[in-house]
């Protein structure tokens, strides 16, 4: 990973009335009065009230919560209930858990090793804070292993590396396997730093069960310094995925939140999953800009292997009460039987809104109506939350600098761009 983040000054995270703004060593801190919830301030760092991300609201009725479900069958024609989406480890989701807990804890009271911990991640989750993964690094070099009193083994290994333009990376890693080898889990966590101020820490997770079921997951967050803004920039991740060693089972989860102190924020998720014959997948997004302007998007789809298809998918921009809002929701049957249905909201900031729309089985509307315009205009979680989160983040030490010698300037990218997951072509009712 380059070291260099495009910037030459390190820096630290305070709030600043908006009053204050202000440059601390080169970069620009603002947080809007009514976001500085505080409950306390210690050793230069916030805490804020919001200590968890809330699921996704959307601002309309043809906005489903991508977060929670899939389809609601209420929402599609009668016919299609007929092949009804089932969520990936429904009632399947408690029997694959299950066979977890049959890996018994691979550490008796008597042994100092780490415990097992061969869960799989949950579905639909999103990015957890900082706080519920627990990373604790130790400041010294550690390689241990050993065998219990089962015949399972474990290690646990720590240490530093250093590297150019002031890198430092304080690492730890752990795992373990069953005396037959046919269950294994593994953890890596880190912190990294550099002189120009970049700070990120993570956690990799993979394992595998005696009855073939596999898993991984990984998470980072990311602070560093916007080249062309010089503002304060905070970003986090999570891969996720799973597979059933019993089934043709599995899913995959890429979401991804970008912050930064001027109110811009960026959210985003793309989700797949298959059941035996059933397939699906799923992909939104959120943008705000800090000034008023949004957008939000969803689409999703799914597919059997008889040739059922079906989706839905929506997209809403305001700023000042003026905006839009489109749609679709559409299906193919195995016989190559097509139907859909379109719609639209145009708002005028009047109180006046034009709602049109039609279907492939002949029914349209175009009408004007009275009805007050809701829309959020800022995310219920932003950049005062996300600081207060944080803390472990931004109290990350990095190598002091020597006097007169400055950081290699690199303009890339200081994240990679999310990666999806190996997808079908996407089915739509245009295409079909």
């Amino acid at each position: 990973m380059a070291a260099a983040r495009g910037f030459t000054t390190p820096f630290s995270v305070k709030l600043l009335r908006n009053s204050d703004l202000a440059s601390k060593n080169g970069m620009v801190l603002e947080i809007p009065r009514k976001k500085r919830r505080l409950l306390a301030a210690a050793g230069g760092l916030v805490k804020c009230c919001c200590s968890e991300i809330r699921g996704v609201r959307r601002s309309s009725n043809n906005a489903e919560d991508c977060d929670e479900r899939l389809f609601d069958p209420n929402n599609r024609p009668n016919y299609r209930r007929r092949v009804p989406i089932m969520p990936f480890a429904s009632p399947h989701r408690s029997r694959f858990a299950s066979k977890q807990e049959k890996f018994s804890s691979r550490c008796t009271p008597r042994n100092t090793g780490p415990q097992s911990r061969d869960s799989p991640p949950k579905r639909d989750t999103g990015i957890a804070n900082e706080k519920d993964w627990g990373i604790s690094l130790q400041n010294e070099n550690v390689i241990e292993s050993g065998t219990n009193e089962d015949g399972s083994s474990w290690y646990r290994e720590s240490g530093e590396d250093l590297g150019d333009n002031g890198y430092r990376c304080r690492w730890a890693r752990m795992g373990g396997q069953s005396p037959d080898a046919t269950s294994e889990w593994k953890e890596t966590w880190w912190e990294k730093s550099d002189w120009t101020g970049y700070k990120e820490l993570g956690v990799e997770k993979s394992g595998r069960n005696a009855e073939g079921d596999s898993w991984w997951e990984t998470w980072r967050e990311v602070l560093h310094q916007d080249e062309w803004s010089n503002l304060a920039r905070i970003e986090r991740s999570a891969q996720k995925q799973a597979k059933s060693g019993t089934e043709n089972a599995g899913w995959y989860e890429n979401w991804w939140e970008k912050y930064d102190a001027k109110g811009w924020t960026e959210k985003g998720a793309h989700k797949y999953g298959r059941l035996n014959e059933q397939s699906w997948w799923e992909k939104w997004g959120e943008n705000y800009d800090g000034r008023g302007s949004i957008l939000k998007w969803t689409d999703k789809w799914a597919e059997t292997e008889l040739g059922t298809k079906w989706g839905d998918k929506w997209e809403e921009k305001f700023f000042a009460g003026i905006g839009s809002r489109q749609g679709e929701t559409w299906h193919v049957s195995p016989s190559s039987e097509r139907w859909s249905r379109t719609w639209g909201e145009e708002h005028f900031g009047n109180g006046k809104v034009h709602k049109y729309g039609k279907s492939t089985t002949g029914e349209s509307w175009d009408i004007v109506v009275d009805e007050e315009t809701y829309y959020e205009a800022e995310p219920h979680y932003g950049w005062a939350d996300v600081v207060g989160d944080s803390s472990q983040l931004l109290s990350i030490e990095p190598q002091e600098r020597p006097p007169g010698v400055f950081p290699i300037l690199d303009f890339g990218s200081s994240m990679s761009t999310p990666i999806d997951p190996p997808e079908e072509e996407e089915p739509s009712a245009s295409s079909e």
